[in-house]
């Protein structure tokens, strides 16, 4: 059984689409069209139980294979994924509503660190140390740990789940992989290559289902850790439920990130990048600008700016030429961004451009939400201080860059910030003083390459190793130290 363009009602286990015995499906929409594009699952804990008993059966042999030949499989896997590369692209337009170039560059990082995994035997090399003291000679090596439970978001649909699996497995271990429910068709498709690629049944994984498949995954005794990206309130529970069962935990939250603007930057291309961070992929991505801080004169020019830029964007369905911007998941997220709109009014912030009654001829049942603005936004305000997930800019004024950092250092959240100035020494101070996991300079979206640890900071990580690089390969295996005497 296979998937197809429409999708399936079915999990992926022991290298078969099986069809659960028992639960509802859920739908899959384009959320441009409201057009049905498939189904899959809303899986039990029996569901779940089949799909890590799969990957524990499956481990001892996989955890065997020379770490050479499971990297040929990613090598494989690599250029699929290459051949495939445009079709996945519209397909994950379709599903998500973000335009092709944003898809096409999704697929793109995902393949990076499907590349980058490949090194992993490298990546997993130990130490040696002889003569510790007399005739002892001490080693360290990395070993996988059995099943690893990855649980993924709807707004990077195929490139999150490849933050974690494919260094899970190339290390050795297992996975069972719960993608979003809103948008995991293009995913199932990748999951089919990586299985042409060579990956062994019961390897890779796939089962599908809301909150009560994520509680059987995060509470089963033969999940050794969790890989989580989501909202922060869930990452919290995610880390503190896997964490008192004594799992290893990566769990990666909210963003509400700050652009500072100095006087000494240049507007034109300062606007284009502030642009293109807050309304890229509609503002859903953890590493969208949000709270835009204009120091001194900079206030003005980059309003100006930001305002044109927003009213020039084109907003349509994504699979059309000269979509700058497409649709929100669902209607239930336009519904939480509108609110957040119509708070934002109510706390006295200045709507300068307002998004909440955009159409998009042709596409009546689309998820519409179209480029807002807002200024004189305090971080007092749900509008200035929560996650929107939209396309939703926040302006607002500081005297220096002082004080842009005190309001900076208010923010319950630490995934990333960036800063707009021709000076050194600004861009050296904020730097040293953010206190944010991902800083950009000059930058709008400071979005690491796959041989770089990608996690935020307070309220949005929770854990101690992140995403990508050597973090993924050290959160995957754990260090053993070999101490012998002859």
């Amino acid at each position: 059984m296979a998937t197809d363009a429409h999708g399936l009602s079915a999990n992926y286990v022991a290298g078969q689409w099986v069809v659960p015995e028992t639960g509802g499906r859920l739908a899959i929409e384009d959320p441009a069209t409201g057009e049905t594009l498939g189904a899959v699952p809303d899986s039990g804990r029996t569901d779940v139980d089949r799909a890590v008993a799969a990957a524990r059966a499956a481990f001892p042999d996989w955890r065997r294979t020379p770490v050479a030949e499971r990297a040929r499989v990613f090598f494989r896997l690599k250029a699929l994924l290459d051949e495939h590369h445009d079709d996945l692209a519209v397909r994950l337009s379709r599903e998500h509503g973000k335009n092709v170039p944003e898809t096409w560059g999704e697929v793109q990082r995902g393949i990076e660190n499907v590349e980058h995994a490949a090194g992993m035997p490298t990546l997993m090399m130990g130490d040696t140390l002889e003569d510790i003291a007399r005739g002892v000679d001490c080693e360290t090596v990395r070993q996988p740990l059995g099943v690893f439970a990855v649980i993924t978001p709807y707004n990077f649909p195929v490139m999150i789940p490849l933050w974690f699996w494919p260094y899970a497995v190339a290390a050795g271990n297992t996975v069972v992989l719960k993608p979003s429910e809103q948008d995991p068709l293009t995913h199932q498709r990748v999951v089919e290559l990586a299985a042409q690629a060579g990956l062994p049944p019961g390897v890779l994984n796939v089962v599908h289902g809301r909150r009560e498949t994520v509680e059987a995954l995060i509470d089963h005794p033969d999940v050794s850790g969790v890989s989580f990206v989501g909202s922060s309130r869930v990452a919290r529970i995610v880390y503190q439920r896997a964490g008192m069962a004594g799992k290893r935990v990566q769990a990666l939250g909210g963003a509400k990130n700050h652009m500072i603007v100095l006087p000494d930057a240049d507007p034109a291309m300062v606007a284009d990048a502030v642009v293109a961070s807050v309304f890229g992929s509609a503002g859903q991505r953890c590493l969208a600008g949000s709270v835009v801080v204009g120091v001194g004169d900079a206030y003005e020019p980059i309003r100006e700016g930001i305002l044109d830029g927003a009213s020039s964007l084109k907003v349509g369905r994504g699979l059309e030429e000269g979509v700058d911007m497409g649709p929100v998941i669902s209607g239930a997220h336009k519904d939480r961004v509108n609110a957040f709109i119509d708070e934002g009014e109510r706390d006295g912030a200045r709507l300068l451009m307002d998004g909440r009654r955009m159409e998009v001829p042709g596409y009546p049942r689309g998820h519409w939400v179209g480029p807002t603005v807002f200024e004189e936004v305090t971080p007092e305000m749900p509008i200035g201080r929560e996650e929107v997930f939209g396309p939703v800019a926040g302006l607002t004024r500081a005297p220096t860059l002082e004080a842009a950092l005190e309001m900076l250092a208010k923010s319950p959240y630490g995934n990333a910030a960036s800063i707009f100035t021709r000076s050194g020494r600004a861009a050296r101070e904020f730097r040293y003083r953010a206190g944010i996991s991902m800083i950009g300079v000059n930058i709008g979206v400071a979005a690491p390459m796959a041989f770089f640890p990608f996690g935020g900071a307070r309220n949005s990580f929770y854990g101690d190793l992140k995403a990508q690089g050597r973090d993924a390969v050290s959160f995957f295996t754990d260090q053993r130290v070999v101490i012998s005497r002859w």
